[in-house]
């Protein structure tokens, strides 16, 4: 495969809700659908997953754009990809930038899909007709609502719901949750919202029986996170400061988690997502795919990344309804009692609808590779 063309979409989404985390609140998503055109003329597409701001990591929707124009477009010139795990080898040269990388890698990996009639979930090596997926709820004000919101999804089928916290928003709502939910599998989501400070306050969700707790101390610790499951029954996941295969072997090595939450955007794309779900069903370690509030095209690559076997936990792949009036694909994602059944089309198994993305979107730079 040679790529032909690039063409980067500069794309603006609304919420249906606002999403409030530790972090703060945002009701808008400025993204990138990224285009690739292969010699033969087979399209993919990928999906930027970077926030406005850097508040989840360093990386925003301006500089995935600016990375992908100025750097790793000039760096698939004239390369021939043989396969698309070729693609991490090819940017190794531009140090991080992983959501800028997986923005592009994956439009590669869904052009070489339907390049080789298969679909993306098959390309990648995955075996499940239908993922299982659970709803992420960001932080209310209102316990009452939040318990509302809850019941809501517990009737719609969502196999486990996740729960943002923060100190003062934490044990009072995780016993409300428990409560009024005796048997629902919840997990709680901290964004590294605590310190090791907090070990004591922090054994206090031993009594919930959650899932896990997912990065309660500091975006890049794995050290401190070690100290912690010590004491804690609740499982640990970690989350942001997993960024690759090194990272999750040294928190294996540290038994610093027991769960491992793989985001293809944070770690630099489906190739290494695939190296870190392998290296996590050699140890034991259960691994779900996170979410992004990514649109259309993005939840379409967590989908068939979770196909993948050792994908034990529901993940965060909601469907489209939940996050948007309209997405940009057809058909939209859907979810049937807490279950997404896997697309059967060539590629990321869903189609761009072009009037949505021309509805939504800014501008478009486009980029002939030769």
């Amino acid at each position: 495969m040679y790529i032909k063309h690039v063409h980067l979409h500069e794309m603006k989404m609304k919420l249906k809700h606002p999403f409030a985390t530790s972090f703060g609140t945002m009701q808008e998503k400025h993204f990138y659908i990224i285009e690739v055109v292969d010699e033969l003329g087979n399209t993919g597409y990928g999906e930027s997953v970077a926030f406005t701001e850097p508040w989840y990591t360093e990386e925003t929707a301006k500089t995935n754009e600016y990375i992908i124009r100025e750097f790793l477009i000039d760096l698939l010139r004239g390369k021939k990809i043989s396969h698309p795990d070729e693609v991490t080898d090819i940017f190794s040269p531009i140090r991080r930038n992983n959501m800028a990388k997986a923005a592009i890698e994956g439009a590669i990996w869904d052009a070489h899909a339907k390049r080789n009639h298969q679909t993306l979930a098959e390309a990648l090596g995955g075996t499940k007709t239908e993922i299982d997926v659970g709803v992420s709820i960001g932080i209310e004000e209102n316990i009452d609502d939040l318990l509302h919101i809850i019941e809501g999804y517990v009737q719609e089928g969502y196999k486990r719901i996740k729960l943002k916290i923060k100190p003062g928003k934490d044990i009072d709502v995780l016993r409300a949750v428990r409560e009024h939910f005796p048997n629902t599998p919840i997990m709680a989501d901290a964004n590294s919202a605590y310190t090791l400070e907090d070990i004591e306050h922090l054994k206090q969700l031993d009594q919930f029986d959650l899932m896990m707790i997912e990065q309660p101390l500091g975006h890049d610790d794995i050290i401190d996170h070690a100290q912690l499951q010590k004491e804690l029954n609740t499982p640990i996941c970690l989350d942001e400061s997993i960024h690759s295969l090194v990272d999750a072997q040294t928190a294996i090595q540290l038994n610093s988690c027991k769960v491992m939450n793989i985001k293809i955007g944070r770690v630099g794309g489906l190739t290494e997502a695939k190296k870190i779900h392998d290296l996590c069903a050699q140890h034991g370690i259960d691994v779900w795919c996170g979410g992004m509030l990514e649109a259309g095209v993005g939840r379409a690559h967590n989908i068939a990344l979770t196909t993948l076997p050792f994908f034990t936990m529901p993940g965060d792949t909601s469907g489209s309804s939940r996050y948007w009036e309209k997405d940009i694909i057809q058909p939209e994602v859907t979810v049937d009692q807490g279950v997404i059944h896997v697309p059967t089309k060539y590629g990321i198994g869903y189609e761009i609808d072009q009037q949505a993305l021309q509805e939504f979107k800014i501008s478009t730079k486009s980029f002939n590779l030769f």
